[in-house]
C-alpha cells in the first residue's frame, strides 16, 4: 500500500540546487515513487499538494523550515528513505572540495578584499539586505535572486548610483563581465560588441548569435526585468550605456528589452543617442519599423540585432564620431497634421519611442488614443484623411482648407513648438499645395517666430506640381523640408534630443576593465562556474540570519539600528 511520509526541519537551509539534487537522490532510493525536498513556503506547499505529496504534518511547515517528503510503496521504504536523507547530504558534501568557506560577507571580504563583485542568489526575502551590505563595502552586485520588492529595488539601485556602483537585478539571470559569464551566460568569443539587456534569455540569444557569426562580446550587462518600468526609471540601463560608452573595447552597443514605459524610452534613447557609437535597439514586441535614426538602429528581432551589430563592426563608418549640426530648439509639443494616413501612422510608429506622451487618431496602442480628434493634446499626430474629417468635403490631399484651419488652431496653443506637415504631390492632388501652405506659415511666423515647421514632400520630378519648385517655395518660409520619412524623423529626433538633459550616471568603469574577482553568496554552482572560467572567487556558506526566525531577526535589526 502506497504511503506518504514527511519530516520538518525548522530553520534548516540549503541552496536550491542542493535541494534539487537531494530530492533527486531520494527519488532514486529503493521503493520510493516520488519525493519532495523544499523550503515550506506557501507556493511550495501548493505544488506538493498538486503532486499528492502534502501530508497533514507537512502543512504545518513554515517558510524557513525544510520540508522532506517521500511517497513510497510501503511504510518500511518510506521510513528508510527519510532516514537516508542525512547520508545523502554527507555524500554530496564529500564530493565537493573541502575548501574552507567563510560564513559571512564581511569574512569573505577580508579573505578576498580585491573582489569587485558580489553574486547574490539567496532567497528573495533576504537578498536586498545582503545586496545592501555589498554596496556598503564598495562592491558591484549581480542579484540573481527574485521575489525582491520593487521598493527594495529602487532603494538598492539609487544607492548604487550615488556610490558609482552597479546593481544588475534583481531577477538578473545573465551577464558577461570582462569575459566572465555570470548566471546562465553562454561561452562566447571576446570582442567589440557590448550588450545591455533587461532580458536574460534575450542577452543569451544575442550574444550567442554574435559569437556564432564570428564576432565577440566586450561586456553584457543584465539589468533585471523591471528596470525599464516607470518606478525604476531605467537606472541600470542608463549606467550600462555609460559603461559601454567609456569602454574603449566596445565599438557597437546592443540594447535589448521588452517595451519600456514611454517616458523611460524617451530618456533611454536620449542617452543612447548621446553616445558616439552605433546603438542597435530591439524593444522586443514593440511595434517599431526597422530603421536608422542618427546613431540608433532599430530592429525587430534578437537575431536581427546580432546581425546588425556584427555588420556595424565591419563598417568603418561605425568608428567615426557623428557630425553634429546646429538644430533649432523646440519650445513645446509637436503637432503633426497629415494628409496621408500611412505617413501619419509611420510618423507615430517612429516618434513614439522619443516623444512621450504622444496621441493620435490612428493610435498604435490604447494609451495613445486621442479621445477627440478635433482637440490635440501633448504631442499629437493627426490623419486628416480619416472619415470624421472628410464627410462632405474633399480629401486634404486635394483641398488644404481643413488642414490650414487646424494649423491655425494649433499655433494658437502656446504649448506647441513644432508643426509637422506632409505635402503629397502627383496626379489628382492639389495643383500647388506649397503656395497656400507657405503663405500660412509666413503669416504664423509674424505672430510666433520661434515656431519650427517641418515638411515632408512626397513626389517625383515628373509630377505636375514641379517638385523642385514646391520645395523651394516651402524653404523660403524657413521651414525644414525633407523628401524622405527617415530623414524627417531623424531630424525631429535630433532636435528634441538636443533639447533634453543628457544623463551621465556615475560609474566606476575600472571595475569592468580589471580582472573579474567575485564573492559568491547563495548558489554554490555559481561559484564553481566562476572558478571554472579561471576567474578568482570565494564562496560564502550563507545561512538565514537568526536561523530565519522572524522575532529574532527583528530583535537583531533593532540592535543594529
Amino acid at each position: 500500500m502506497t504511503i506518504t511520509k514527511s519530516e520538518i526541519r525548522p530553520g534548516a537551509y540549503f541552496d536550491s540546487v542542493l535541494l534539487m539534487l537531494l530530492q533527486r537522490g531520494l527519488s532514486e532510493l529503493p521503493g520510493v515513487e516520488d519525493a519532495g525536498v523544499v523550503m515550506a513556503t506557501p507556493a511550495n506547499l501548493a505544488l506538493l499538494d498538486e503532486s499528492n505529496l502534502l501530508t497533514k504534518d507537512g502543512e504545518a511547515g513554515k517558510p524557513d523550515d525544510l520540508l522532506i517528503v517521500v511517497r513510497a510503496k510501503d511504510e518500511k521504504s518510506a521510513t528508510e528513505a527519510l532516514a537516508e536523507f542525512d547520508s545523502l547530504i554527507k555524500k554530496r558534501k564529500s564530493n565537493v572540495a573541502s575548501d574552507f568557506y567563510p560564513k559571512s560577507l564581511v569574512m569573505a571580504n577580508k579573505q578576498l578584499p580585491e573582489a569587485n563583485w558580489v553574486l547574490i542568489s539567496v532567497p528573495g526575502r533576504y537578498a536586498a539586505e545582503v545586496a545592501d551590505q555589498a554596496l556598503d563595502i564598495g562592491k558591484n552586485v549581480f542579484l540573481y535572486s527574485d521575489n525582491v520588492s520593487i521598493e527594495e529595488e529602487i532603494d538598492l539601485k539609487s544607492k548604487a548610483q550615488k556610490l558609482g556602483l552597479l546593481v544588475m537585478g534583481p531577477d538578473c539571470g545573465t551577464a558577461i563581465i570582462n569575459g566572465i559569464g555570470l548566471g546562465f551566460a553562454n561561452h562566447v568569443q571576446k570582442g567589440s560588441i557590448g550588450v545591455v539587456g533587461a532580458s536574460g534569455t534575450g542577452i543569451q540569444a544575442v550574444t550567442s548569435h554574435v559569437s556564432n557569426l564570428g564576432a565577440g562580446i566586450s561586456q553584457a550587462i543584465g539589468t533585471g526585468g523591471r528596470d525599464l518600468k516607470s518606478e525604476i526609471m531605467g537606472i541600470t540601463v542608463l549606467q550600462g550605456l555609460e559603461i559601454l560608452r567609456q569602454d574603449m573595447d566596445t565599438k557597437v552597443i546592443v540594447l535589448v528589452s521588452k517595451p519600456p514605459a514611454p517616458e523611460i524610452a524617451t530618456k533611454i534613447l536620449s542617452a543612447a543617442q548621446a553616445i558616439d557609437k552605433p546603438v542597435v535597439i530591439n524593444f522586443i514586441g514593440h511595434p517599431s519599423a526597422s530603421q536608422k535614426i542618427d546613431n540608433l538602429y532599430f530592429v525587430s528581432s534578437l537575431e536581427e540585432a546580432a546581425e546588425k551589430a556584427v555588420s556595424l563592426t565591419k563598417n568603418n563608418d561605425s568608428q567615426k564620431v557623428r557630425e553634429k549640426i546646429t538644430l533649432p530648439k523646440p519650445t513645446g509639443y509637436l503637432r503633426g497634421l497629415f494628409s496621408g494616413g500611412t505617413l501619419a501612422y509611420e510618423a507615430l510608429l517612429s516618434l513614439q519611442s522619443f516623444l512621450s506622451p504622444i496621441y493620435s487618431n490612428v493610435a498604435i496602442s490604447k494609451d495613445q488614443n486621442l479621445e477627440d480628434p478635433l482637440e490635440s493634446k501633448d504631442h499629437t499626430i493627426i490623419d486628416l484623411g480619416e472619415d470624421v474629417f472628410t464627410v462632405g468635403r474633399l480629401h486634404p490631399m486635394m483641398d488644404n482648407d481643413l488642414r490650414l484651419r487646424r494649423m491655425k488652431k494649433e499655433v494658437e496653443d502656446p504649448e506647441v513648438g513644432v508643426i509637422l506637415l506632409d505635402v503629397v504631390l502627383g496626379e489628382g492632388s492639389h495643383p500647388n499645395p506649397a503656395k497656400e501652405i507657405s503663405a500660412a506659415i509666413l503669416e504664423t511666423k509674424i505672430l510666433r517666430p520661434e515656431l519650427v515647421f517641418v515638411v515632408l514632400v512626397i513626389g517625383t520630378e515628373n509630377d505636375p506640381q514641379d517638385k523642385e519648385n514646391q520645395i523651394k517655395e516651402l524653404e523660403k518660409t524657413g521651414a525644414f523640408v525633407f523628401t524622405s520619412s527617415n530623414n524627417t524623423i531623424e531630424f525631429l529626433n535630433q532636435m528634441y534630443q538636443e533639447s533634453n538633459d543628457k544623463i551621465s550616471p556615475s560609474i566606476k568603469i575600472e571595475d569592468f576593465l580589471a580582472p573579474f574577482v567575485a564573492i559568491n553568496i547563495g548558489l554554490e554552482s555559481f561559484y564553481h562556474s566562476i572558478v571554472s572560467q579561471e576567474a578568482k572567487a570565494i564562496h560564502v556558506e550563507w545561512r538565514p540570519p537568526a536561523g530565519g526566525n522572524e522575532k529574532l531577526m527583528s530583535i537583531l535589526d533593532k540592535m543594529r539600528n
